[in-house]
């Protein structure tokens, strides 16, 4: 692939916290290479604005390998950047050409307030995991991995739904703010293991009753959550978790 430099224009969203107004500020970065990731070129950016004594701009990230999520941004109006199924830190340069405006901005989501600039509070995810999204266990002798037999096609669809990284995407891509693509990823998980099964019940109804107490909106059923996964999370976990909540909640009322 060849390689090329180019100039670029960025609108960049600056809040110094939580109670200011905010607002977009405009850049120029000069020579930036295709091959940067587009975390390398906030370095560039940021080196710049130091240079020039002036405030870096603050985002999240950590692994810039696509497992944590946290590099999570909203580019040109989505979350995560132009590719599919990526992250924000596994976006290249190459995906814009010279001369582009680019637009950054934070997740816009009541429950996931702005703490500085790009970086927004996602403790509310944590929250609902507390409610129930674990699997409570005597400690004690390691079972052997095949002592509890699971069919392929329930450990697949596990699996799948593990792979949620909890960067927020599905809740950025939703004009209701939805966070049923998290939930039902981090419900299915362990409804289809047996393991999952003691806690089953009270689990989804935990979990769903925190997921309304920390703000989320109603899911859409547009599949915008779907579309913007970089870890291409399928909406059948919404479909179980529906099933699982309204089974746990005829259960509940006998």
């Amino acid at each position: 692939m060849e390689h090329y430099n180019m100039n670029l224009t960025l609108k960049v969203w600056r809040q110094k916290n939580s109670n200011d107004k905010g607002g977009l500020e405009t850049y120029q970065v000069k020579n930036i290479s295709s091959e940067m990731s587009f975390l390398e070129m906030f370095d560039v950016l940021n080196e710049q604005l130091i240079s020039e004594d002036k405030d870096p701009i603050a985002f999240d990230h950590d692994c810039r390998e696509g497992i944590c999520g946290m590099c999570s941004m909203y580019i040109n109006g989505r979350p995560h950047g132009p590719w599919h199924a990526t992250t924000t830190c596994q976006l290249h340069m190459r995906a814009f050409k010279d001369g582009d405006t680019i637009v950054v901005e934070p997740w816009r989501a009541k429950a996931f307030p702005v703490i500085k600039d790009l970086v927004v509070d996602r403790a509310a995810f944590d929250r609902i995991i507390q409610a129930g999204g674990y699997v409570s266990v005597n400690t004690g002798v390691t079972v052997d991995a095949n002592a509890t037999p699971i069919p392929k096609s329930d450990a697949d669809k596990s699996f799948a739904a593990a792979a949620c990284i909890g960067c927020g995407a599905c809740v950025a891509a939703c004009k209701n703010s939805s966070a049923m693509l998290f939930v039902s990823a981090k419900v299915s998980q362990f409804a289809l293991l047996p393991q999952g099964q003691a806690e089953r019940e009270s689990r989804v109804l935990d979990m769903v009753a925190q997921m309304d107490k920390e703000g989320f909106g109603s899911c859409t059923n547009t599949g915008a959550c779907e579309a913007e996964c970089p870890k291409e999370i399928s909406l059948e976990n919404i479909a179980r978790l529906n099933r699982e909540f309204a089974a746990a909640s005829l259960s509940s009322e006998e």
